[in-house]
């Protein structure tokens, strides 16, 4: 990660810089100063271009005098629209535009100074790069190594930076395991990778395939029988209350790696398969976030973590598993997998723990991505209160949920000739008769699934966000967290 610091508003004298001003407001003293010193380049780059200052756009001088190399104005729209959310936007977009300096600054005196490490944190986010496997840096540039964030009191800023810090730290965490290429990252090293959390305090236990099979896990094993990768659970604990109230528990689904099993997926595109397992990577992220900043509430996070292959031994159409809740499941087709890992792990993190509630995340439909495309994940839920603080934490975040419905009539669609459910209900409602299936083991425990296959991976870059694993989830989950730790303390 890039070292990000707190400075005081003042001009530097080498470098590049970023400036974040307003569309309906005077322009800051920082810019002003900038101005001058560049005797009036700024401005008059501004006029020219017809910058209007709209939110998240850029325009850039290169080589103004006064001994910067780069100065980029970042526009912030409408100050009333200024909020968390815009802050981590535009820090994304200034950090990308100055990447290619070794040495850069973001001033904010426009914005609100408590605004400041949700700039940083988005300039953090964005200057992500997975470099693990290049062994030549190719003509994409410098990267930025220290940036210097420039605020009215540094101070301040830098204490709450600290936790905020952590954050994206559990973002990072999140975006090199989505990243990581399936022949490194088998179940069994993706439990390993966990075990780095106990570092920060969190109880990390990992279960092997004989101890799944003691517990009934009929279902999470079906699925991995076909890979010579042996499955594994991962739970994770963070007793942040200092008491023994009832956790809430976060399950992800790990599936390192989905050909489809028998029900083979087309060649093109299969490649992506190997961020199936995004919901896991979540669930660690949000506990390395958690457990980094101290946060003061009992958490348990909860991984499957299966390998989906085409073997002699893989499961077949037809085949009937048995649960660890004892519910059969007629499987019709193998590459519906998630939902079967899923399944005894919910019903795991239910019986053992007896959360105060339950969230899962899963890259488990394409039917999601038909839906609402790359913009909204997916949520279901039991629960009204759960489903619109999710959807608030979405929006505070920058991580957006939208809804979708549950119902009788789509549970219906699940019905099996042999069994108690199959693992299908056919292609209309593809996303909510899956929500259905996952329903059917979590009781009566307040529950929300968030279906991310839409935004799990980015096909382009987005400010904060490069090309690739996004780490969606880790940031809404802190947020979601953190106003439960507000009701709590106050």
């Amino acid at each position: 990660m890039t070292d990000i610091g707190f400075s005081a508003l003042e001009l530097p004298k080498n470098g590049a810089l970023a400036l974040l001003e307003f569309s309906d407001s005077d322009r800051s003293a920082l810019f002003q100063a900038a101005d001058a010193a560049t005797d009036g380049a700024i401005s008059r780059a501004v006029s020219v271009a017809g910058f209007s200052f709209k939110r998240g756009k850029t325009c850039v001088i290169l080589a103004p005098a006064g001994g910067l190399d780069r100065i980029v104005v970042v526009g912030l729209g409408a100050r009333a629209e200024a909020n968390e959310a815009l802050a981590e936007q535009v820090g994304g977009v200034a950090a990308q535009a100055l990447s290619t300096h070794k040495v850069a600054a973001i001033a904010v005196g426009a914005l609100d100074a408590a605004l400041a490490p949700s700039v940083a944190l988005g300039a953090s986010l964005g200057l992500y790069r997975f470099d693990r496997y290049r062994t030549t840096s190719g003509d994409e540039g410098a990267k930025l190594a220290t940036l210097s964030v420039l605020v009215a009191d540094p101070a301040a800023a830098g204490a709450a930076w600290a936790a905020w810090e952590q954050v994206a730290r559990g973002v990072t965490f999140t975006r090199d395991l989505v990243t990581e290429p399936a022949n490194v990252l088998s179940p069994e090293v993706f439990a390993d990778r966990t075990l780095a959390l106990r570092d920060l305090g969190v109880e990390v236990e990992v279960l092997d395939g004989p101890a799944m099979e003691a517990l009934g896990f009929g279902a999470l094993l079906g699925v991995a029988q076909g890979s010579a990768n042996e499955p594994r659970m991962v739970v994770m604990r963070w007793n942040g209350a200092g008491d023994d109230s009832a956790p809430i528990a976060f399950i992800g689904k790990g599936v390192t790696f989905d050909s489809g099993g028998i029900s083979i997926k087309p060649a093109a595109g299969m490649e992506d398969m190997k961020w199936d397992m995004a919901g896991a990577g979540v669930v660690a992220g949000l506990m390395s976030a958690l457990a980094g900043r101290k946060a003061q509430v009992n958490v348990v996070g909860l991984i499957g973590l299966v390998e989906n292959m085409v073997s002699s031994t893989a499961q077949r159409p037809g085949d009937v598993v048995r649960s660890a809740s004892g519910q059969t499941i007629e499987v019709l087709n193998t590459d519906a997998e998630g939902r079967l890992v899923l399944a005894d792990v919910l019903w795991y993190a239910r019986d053992r723990f007896a959360p105060r509630l339950m969230v899962d995340l899963a890259t488990l439909t394409g039917a999601i991505i038909v839906s609402l495309g790359h913009e909204h994940a997916g949520l279901f839920s039991n629960d009204d209160g759960l489903a619109r603080r999710l959807e608030d934490a979405g929006l505070r975040s920058g991580e957006k949920l939208w809804r979708m419905p549950l119902g009788e009539e789509y549970d219906e669609l699940l019905k099996s000739d042999i069994a108690d459910m199959k693992n299908i209900g056919g292609r209309p409602g593809g996303s909510i008769t899956a929500a259905q299936f996952l329903k059917r083991f979590v009781g009566d425990t307040p529950w929300a699934h968030l279906d991310i296959a839409g935004v799990a991976w980015g096909s382009k870059a987005k400010p904060g966000s490069p090309k690739g694993a996004t780490g969606f989830g880790v940031r809404l989950l802190d947020r979601f967290v953190r106003e439960i730790e507000a009701g709590a303390h106050g």
